[in-house]
C-alpha cells in the first residue's frame, strides 16, 4: 500500500487512540504513570518513523509490518530506558505487542472495511481523520495533565550542611545541589520518595527506608553512620549508584535490606560499599544485587538469608575476611559472573566456614553459580548443614 503523509499520521493517530484511552486506565488501577509515558512515547516514535517512512517507503508492503515493528520496538524500548520511565520490562512489552497487533487488525482490516477507499486514498481517514487525532491528543493532555499536577514536589536541598535527621513523611523528591550534605541521618516513611545527589555523615542509619514503596536512592554518599549505611525495613526500594563506606566500624552493615519477600523486588546496583562487617546482607527479601563492588568486609561480602530469593550478578567482591557471598537459610540463590578475590581466613573463629571461601551455601540453601571468577582466595565453593551447589 502506498501510504500519503495525511494517511500514515491519521492511521497512526486513530490506531493509538484505545491504546492512549487503556494506559491511562491502567495509570488510575496501578498508581503509577509509566502506562501513559510509555503510550505518549510509542505515539511520538512512530509519527516521527511515519515522517521518516513517507520518504523511505513510498510503498509499503504487507510483509514489512513485522521488521518495521520491531524498530519500533527497539527505539520505544531504548528511549524509555534513556528518559527513566520507570516501565517493567514484561508490562512494556505486553503493551507494545497488544498495541502493535491492534494497529495491524484495524490498518488492514478495520479501516478498509469501514472506508471502501481507504487504500485508494493512502490511508486517509476523510471526516474520521481530524476527530481521532483530536480525541487522542486530548486524552494524552489530559492524561499528562492529572500525571503532572499529582506527581511528588521536588524539594531541592541546597550546598551546605543541613542538620538532621531530616523526616521524610510524605511523597517528595529530595535533590540535593553540588555540596549538600545531611548530618544525622535521613529517615524516609513514605511512599514515592526519591533521593538523589546527597551526602550523609553519621545518624544511626545513614538512610532508614520504613514500611515504605517506590522508593529510589541514587547518587547518594554516606559516611560514618553507626549501624547501617542504608537500612531498609519493609519496603521496597531501588539503590543504585552509591557509595557507603563503614571504615572503622566493626559491626555496620553498608546496605541491609530485610523482610520484604511478599513485595515487589528491590534492587542494589552499581553501588561502592567499603568495610564493616557486610556489604549488602539481603535478609527474607526478593531482591538482586548487580554490578556491585563490596571490599573490606570482616564477616562476609555478600549476604542472602532466611528464605530469600535473589539475583547475585555482575559483582565485585575483594579484600574480606572469612566468606565472599553467602546463601543460606532455605534461601535460593542465582550467582553469576561475580568476581571475588583475596578472601581471607578469619583466624580468630573455628568456624570451618571461614576458612576463606569464595561463594558458600549453608543449611538447604540452593545456590546455583555460573561464570563466577575466584582467586587469591583458599576455597573456591563450600557447601554446608544439607545445602547444595549445582551449576549451569
Amino acid at each position: 500500500m502506498a501510504y500519503t503523509l495525511r494517511g500514515r499520521v491519521e492511521s497512526r493517530v486513530a490506531a493509538a487512540l484505545a491504546p492512549l484511552l487503556v494506559s491511562c486506565a491502567l495509570a488510575l488501577a496501578l498508581d503509577a504513570w509509566w502506562p501513559v509515558e510509555l503510550a505518549g512515547l510509542m505515539l511520538a516514535v512512530g509519527l516521527a518513523l511515519d515522517a521518516a517512512y513517507y520518504r523511505l517507503v513510498p510503498y509499503q508492503p504487507g510483509w514489512a509490518a513485522l521488521p518495521l515493528g520491531l524498530l519500533e520496538l527497539g527505539l520505544v524500548m531504548g528511549l524509555a530506558r534513556l528518559l527513566q520511565v520507570e516501565a517493567p520490562l514484561p508490562g512494556a512489552l505486553g503493551f507494545f505487542a497488544g498495541s502493535w497487533l491492534l494497529a495491524q487488525a484495524l490498518g488492514h482490516a478495520v479501516f478498509p472495511l469501514a472506508r471502501l477507499s481507504y487504500g485508494e486514498d493512502g490511508g486517509e481517514l476523510g471526516r474520521v481523520g481530524p476527530g481521532a487525532a483530536a480525541t487522542a491528543l486530548v486524552a494524552l493532555a489530559a492524561a499528562g495533565g492529572v500525571a503532572w499536577a499529582t506527581q511528588p514536589p521536588v524539594v531541592h536541598l541546597s550546598a551546605g550542611v543541613h542538620q538532621g535527621p531530616l523526616v521524610l513523611d510524605h511523597s517528595q523528591h529530595l535533590i540535593g545541589e553540588p555540596g549538600a550534605v545531611v548530618r544525622g541521618g535521613i529517615i524516609v516513611k513514605a511512599d514515592d520518595v526519591t533521593i538523589r545527589n546527597v551526602t550523609v555523615i553519621g545518624g544511626d542509619h545513614g538512610i532508614q527506608v520504613d514500611l515504605s514503596k517506590n522508593v529510589l536512592i541514587e547518587r547518594v554518599s554516606i559516611l560514618g553512620a553507626y549501624l547501617d549505611g542504608i537500612n531498609v525495613r519493609r519496603s521496597e526500594v531501588t539503590i543504585r549508584d552509591c557509595s557507603v563506606s563503614m571504615v572503622g566500624n566493626e559491626f555496620g552493615q553498608g546496605i541491609d535490606i530485610s523482610f520484604t519477600a511478599d513485595l515487589e523486588p528491590s534492587m542494589v546496583e552499581n553501588c561502592l560499599l567499603t568495610g564493616g562487617q557486610e556489604g549488602i546482607f539481603l535478609d527474607s527479601v526478593h531482591a538482586m544485587a548487580i554490578d556491585n563492588h563490596v571490599r573490606q568486609t570482616t564477616l562476609r561480602g555478600i549476604t542472602v538469608t532466611e528464605m530469600a530469593m535473589a539475583t547475585v550478578d555482575g559483582n565485585r567482591v575483594e579484600d574480606g575476611v572469612g566468606i565472599g557471598i553467602l546463601c543460606s537459610d532455605y534461601s535460593m540463590c542465582d550467582i553469576r559472573e561475580n568476581s571475588i578475590s583475596g578472601i581471607r581466613r578469619d583466624h580468630e573463629s573455628s568456624d570451618s566456614m571461614r576458612e576463606g571461601y569464595g561463594i558458600v551455601s549453608h543449611y538447604f540453601a540452593h545456590t546455583e553459580v555460573e561464570g563466577n571468577e575466584v582467586s587469591r582466595t583458599r576455597h573456591t565453593m563450600g557447601a554446608f548443614a544439607d545445602a547444595y551447589i549445582t551449576s549451569r
